[in-house]
């Protein structure tokens, strides 16, 4: 990927160069707008102009002056007092998306950094490593002012890395690769530290695994028609038309292309009743007529797949601007000579996409147990067998664990559900008397991500079940192409549930085939 001053990366372009799929260049022109970008910085410096960060302290302390030859000592403590971090490093992919995020950043030509101090981030990242982050300790105000201070620490040799062969020191590391180790001046460290890269980093991977989890979810709400032979009203392209959501028209076209080739969906329109034997008006149901409207996991999975769609919209939206954005303070407008002290690092639109991600990710897995509830349901599914054991039912229990995990991972969902948008705590002597806590909501989220594609990976394994059972009786040939490839894949990973076993580690591995990038060609290739 060759980064210019004007690229607009996506989320799907941060999630390749996290996973190693990818490198980064720079372009030549975005490389000359660092340069003049950091000599403005050095004359404003020389000048000894007041400029927050560079000749003042940080946060409260910025009424403070420091001397110009304090500055590789100020500029070094600025990463040292704000290496706080605790808990669990973030996953090596998730610390390089942090570290990308952060090279699109400053590659704007806006953060004053030295080219030298960008060229050596930009070979951590093509040399695979991965700062080693705590995924804890940020408000998201200031920027994510903690995570990336430990991000500068490993790149100036004094935190970890994380390489092919696992964590090491970061020293060993960058001399591993052929890299020196930064030693920041001028701006250097503030411009690492200062800003959104941590929040829109972790978001960019949930936008892209958000996008897979929702086309998953109509395939899955397509094969759960199929199987229980729903009547096709509810996938009437019309219904969209005049409800004119974005979402809900792509919910319809996708689940009409899904259902295309079935032979197991009733008619649109019902056949008129008899004209003899009907009852006197007001009397009773008419003879012979099925209910015509099947169950609201079913019939309503178009609107609510298509709120979930545009709610990832939104979400996609804000992330994909945010990795077009320049989140410092100051920012070096260097064209016109200005600095505009503000507050572009402040992560209020990420903080607050995160939590409407969330919120969809949990109404899928909500949406999925109840599906997998049906099935599993001797009274409500369709005749099939008692929790989809049919083979000596009662000595076998079939899927009925695997429903109650359903269950428990929905409730876990709806425990972390609290928004962290509005979990405001003023800090740093008041000085960051409102924050965002970001960073908590895009961690929050990815872990709701993780845990729906369990609740997902349980429902793909009901539906695969529930499909040979009923292919037992009527055959596979009314089945369409799209429930054929789910039953295929699935079965490419977990067997038949003939006789019990444990299916801890099948849904735990299922579930990370379904989590993993997909290319077009793919069963599950994104759905237009």
């Amino acid at each position: 990927m060759e980064l210019r001053p004007d690229s607009c990366p996506t989320p799907e372009d941060v999630e390749r160069l996290a996973r190693g799929e990818e490198g980064l260049t720079l372009h030549a022109e975005a490389r000359h707008r660092v340069a003049e970008s950091h000599r403005f910085v050095g004359r404003l410096q020389a000048e000894n102009r007041r400029i927050y960060g560079l000749t003042t302290g940080f946060g409260p302390l910025a009424d403070t002056r420091v001397a110009g030859h304090q500055d590789g000592r100020h500029q070094k403590n600025l990463i040292y007092h704000l290496a706080t971090g605790t808990g669990p490093a973030l996953a090596p992919p998730t610390a390089r998306a942090v570290l990308a995020t952060r090279i699109l950043s400053l590659a704007r030509g806006h953060s004053g950094i030295r080219p030298e101090a960008l060229d050596l981030l930009v070979a951590v990242l093509n040399g695979h490593l991965a700062p080693a982050i705590p995924a804890r300790g940020t408000v998201g105000a200031s920027g994510d002012l903690t995570p990336l201070s430990h991000l500068a620490l490993a790149v100036m040799g004094e935190g970890q890395m994380v390489g092919p062969e696992g964590p090491e020191p970061a020293d060993r590391a960058l001399e591993a690769a052929g890299l020196t180790p930064l030693v920041p001046t001028g701006r250097d460290a503030l411009a690492l530290v200062n800003g959104t890269s941590a929040m829109t980093g972790i978001a960019a991977l949930n936008a892209a695994e958000a996008a897979r989890a929702v086309e998953l979810a109509a395939l899955l709400a397509a094969v759960n028609a199929e199987v229980f032979g729903a009547h096709a009203g509810f996938l009437n392209p019309g219904l969209g038309q005049v409800r004119p959501h974005p979402g809900q028209a792509w919910a319809h076209r996708a689940l009409g292309a899904l259902t295309a080739d079935s032979g197991r969906l009733q008619p649109d329109r019902q056949p008129p009743p008899p004209l003899e034997g009907l009852p006197e008006e007001g009397a009773g149901v008419l003879p012979g007529q099925s209910l015509p409207q099947d169950p609201y996991t079913i019939r309503c999975a178009p609107q609510l797949l298509g709120a979930v769609r545009d709610s990832l919209d939104f979400h996609a939206q804000t992330v994909t601007r945010e990795l077009q954005a320049v989140t410092d303070n100051p920012v070096f407008a260097h064209e016109v000579e200005e600095v505009w002290h503000g507050g572009n690092f402040y992560g209020q639109h990420v903080s607050f996409a995160s939590d409407a991600l969330a919120n969809a990710a949990i109404k899928l897995a909500v949406h999925g147990e109840r599906v997998v509830a049906r099935l599993t349901d001797p009274v409500r599914n369709n005749d099939l067998p008692a929790f989809l054991q049919g083979d000596a039912t009662g000595l076998q229990s079939g899927f009925m664990g695997a429903q109650v995990s359903a269950s428990a991972l929905v409730a876990e969902m709806r425990s972390l559900a609290t928004p962290a948008s509005i979990q405001s705590i003023p800090t740093n002597a008041d000085n960051q008397d409102v924050v965002t806590m970001g960073t908590i909501g895009a961690r929050q989220a990815a872990d709701l991500l993780g845990l729906l594609f369990e609740v997902q990976a349980i429902q793909a394994l009901t539906l695969t079940q529930a499909m040979e059972l009923t292919a037992e009786r009527t055959g596979w040939a009314d089945f369409s192409t799209a429930a054929c490839d789910l039953h295929r894949l699935v079965r490419g990973h977990a067997a038949p549930l003939r006789r019990d076993r444990p299916l801890s580690a099948e849904i735990t591995h299922l579930a990370s085939v379904l989590r993993a990038p997909r290319r077009r060609t793919d069963i599950l290739a994104p759905i237009p």
